[in-house]
């Protein structure tokens, strides 16, 4: 049986957020966490996403990899592990359609205790990456979750990565993460895990 449950939502379009998922995910296992890889859905027609070569295909071979998040998801997890690609500075509306839906568990004061961290990519070096990392930080505040930054608590975060959390940069060609960027990703869900674990052993609320 596994120390802690950890759920990882992320939305991808391209793949970039799903390998710093992914790595993420590896991470926490190797500290004992179980994990649930979920990808947000598109709340955009078809018609939308045919404008974008390659989005639709992307997004069928994903979503048969992932299921989507559910708010049994997030009740079933210790940690929450957000993760986006940015869109104009801030969070995908994908991703941010999910946490909206989890207003009936915030209700009931069932995510309050629970870890959370956010992760995310960009198509730029200076494309928001830090902006869209701390307008996730918002939202996981008004849940209850305890955010957990990466800060500069691993070497790896000398190299890449932000304080607030894992990213990556695909110059606008959908360039896979770096190497550095996992290790910092890697190391991220370690942190969580290990938060996570410490804060359901202390029974906090």
């Amino acid at each position: 049986m596994a120390d802690v449950n950890i759920l990882i939502a992320f939305y991808s379009r391209s793949g970039v957020t799903e390998a710093l998922a992914a790595a993420i995910a590896e991470g926490a296992k190797t500290a004992g966490g179980e994990v649930r890889l979920r990808r947000a859905r598109e709340v955009v027609s078809a018609e939308i996403m045919a404008h974008a070569p390659g989005w639709a295909e992307a997004a069928q071979a994903m979503n048969a990899r992932h299921e989507a998040p559910t708010s049994a998801d997030a009740e079933w997890a210790d940690a929450i592990i957000f993760g986006t690609p940015t869109r104009f500075g801030a969070m995908s509306s994908e991703l941010k359609a999910y946490i909206d839906g989890l207003g009936g568990l915030w209700a009931q004061g069932k995510l309050n205790g629970k870890a959370g961290a956010a992760f995310c990519s960009t198509s730029t070096v200076h494309g928001g990456n830090e902006s869209t990392l701390l307008s996730m930080y918002n939202p996981m505040a008004h849940l209850g979750l305890i955010i957990v930054p990466t800060g500069y608590a691993d070497s790896s975060l000398y190299a890449a990565g932000t304080p607030y959390g894992a990213s990556a940069v695909s110059y606008n060609k959908a360039t896979p993460p770096t190497e550095n960027d996992l290790a910092v990703a890697r190391f991220q869900g370690r942190r969580v895990a290990a938060v996570a674990k410490a804060l359901k052993a202390a029974g906090v609320k």
